[in-house]
């Protein structure tokens, strides 16, 4: 994932006068950006789950995860943000 670059207005003045909507796309960070990014981000909770045939409350194994990550489609798009989010996990060392 790529990291969003500051707004530098002294080396780049024209560049605070584009459109924000341009700016993102270019990669510059939004003011004040987006704390609840990633629960935003998942619209339906548990269909991985289900897509899976995991029961809720059981942890879906790391090698079904990964053959799923490999997977076109909504299975596939699922699995890899899993892997993405268990990344992030709090606490680990």
């Amino acid at each position: 994932m790529m990291a969003l670059k500051p707004v530098d207005k002294k080396s780049n003045p024209g560049l605070a006068k584009l459109p924000t909507d341009v700016r993102n796309k270019m990669g510059y960070a939004k003011k004040g950006g987006d704390t609840k990014f990633i629960q935003k981000a998942i619209k339906k909770p548990g269909a991985l789950h289900e897509q899976m045939g995991v029961p809720k409350g059981k942890k879906i194994p790391a090698k079904a995860l990964a053959k799923a990550a490999k997977a076109p489609g909504k299975l596939g798009q699922r699995a890899r943000f899993a892997q993405l989010l268990k990344g992030f996990k709090k606490g680990k060392k």
